[in-house]
């Protein structure tokens, strides 16, 4: 069950970030976190490089399914004009959305995936990394955008 985002939330995050060296201490606070308030059952974090219009992974709660430093390319693609391009929210519901926006939409099935919300960590104008958030179809809404929102725009640091 979804529960709201509080300062303590917001502070336990802030916290970890200036205290630890490790982006990875960061990341699984972030998890718990962002666990909590939104849900998921997997939660990426990615770096743009707008060099080449590739997302690298960063951290992944499942890294089996989709370990630290895999790549994928998307220039040119709606999902990235979208997220990368225009630094708005992107939010599959179901799994036909799934299938129209990702490739490896059998590996995210696979794995009981049935949405996606995709939050892009902006900074200074630009899409600096993106907060992948997957559940059950449906869980995803406009009312989770504020939060997730927040709770991206906390990792800027990072991708500094």
């Amino acid at each position: 069950m979804k529960q709201p985002l509080t300062l303590p939330d917001i502070a336990t995050i802030l916290e970890t970030l200036g205290r630890e060296t490790d982006p990875q201490a960061a990341f699984v606070a972030f998890d718990r976190v962002t666990q909590r308030v939104l849900g998921h059952k997997l939660l990426t974090v990615m770096r743009h490089i707008p060099a080449t219009a590739e997302v690298e992974r960063v951290y992944s709660s499942n890294p089996r399914a989709y370990p630290v430093g895999g790549r994928k390319q998307k220039q040119g693609t709606p999902w990235g004009e979208k997220v990368l391009d225009r630094g708005e929210v992107f939010i599959a519901k179901d799994r036909a959305d799934l299938r129209a926006a990702f490739a490896d939409h059998e590996l995210i099935f696979s794995l009981g995936i049935g949405s996606i919300m995709n939050v892009p960590v902006m900074l200074h104008g630009r899409c600096r990394g993106i907060v992948n958030l997957s559940h059950d179809a449906g869980h995803y809404g406009d009312a989770d955008i504020p939060p997730a929102r927040i709770l991206a725009g906390l990792l800027s640091p990072i991708f500094g």
